[in-house]
């Protein structure tokens, strides 16, 4: 399986680093973030965006997403899972607990697992682009081509930046739309 840029992402930026940014401003970044020009405009639009949708609004679920990053950091998968899967039974409604979710699942290859929880975390917050490209990525390496076309258009329309997406878009478009004339 070929792993996305984000799955890597997702632990690499403290929490802690992103607590300026109010939550109000959410859709004002997603504005800026379909108005950016290039890849490198765009990056730290993504990395506010991906701060917010960190912010559980929970001290307590904040600080065990916290220790779960610094025991993934410290390699120490083992810890960051049962301290994911506290959260995710704590707080079942925060997207991000089930997106470091399926980052644990998808490096311990336990894609079906990885693939349930990327779902819940796009049906728990449908504009987790991040999440939404993972599960794009799933969905072409089991050969779900239509799926994986469509998961990633919906990536494109709220990062239109999102690096390597639009060439995932092109390849499958010829493949399951065929040659336009």
């Amino acid at each position: 399986m070929r792993f996305f840029p984000v799955l890597v992402f997702m632990f690499a930026v403290p929490l802690a680093a992103h607590a300026a940014t109010p939550p109000s401003s959410l859709d004002s970044l997603f504005v800026s973030l379909a108005k950016a020009q290039s890849e490198e405009d765009a990056k730290p639009i993504e990395t506010q965006i991906l701060a917010l949708f960190d912010q559980s609004g929970s001290a307590s679920v904040d600080l065990l997403m916290t220790r779960a990053e610094a025991a993934a950091d410290a390699g120490d998968v083992d810890t960051a899972k049962k301290l994911i899967d506290s959260i995710t039974d704590i707080a079942p409604d925060f997207a991000e607990g089930w997106h470091r979710r399926a980052a644990l699942q998808a490096a311990a290859k336990d894609d079906e697992g990885a693939m349930i929880s990327l779902q819940k975390a796009v049906t728990l917050n449908p504009r987790e682009f991040a999440a939404l490209a993972e599960l794009a990525v799933m969905l072409e390496d089991y050969g779900d081509k239509k799926a994986a076309l469509a998961t990633y258009r919906r990536v494109l329309a709220l990062d239109p930046h999102m690096e390597g997406v639009d060439k995932h878009v092109d390849e499958l478009a010829r493949d399951v739309e065929g040659e336009k004339i």
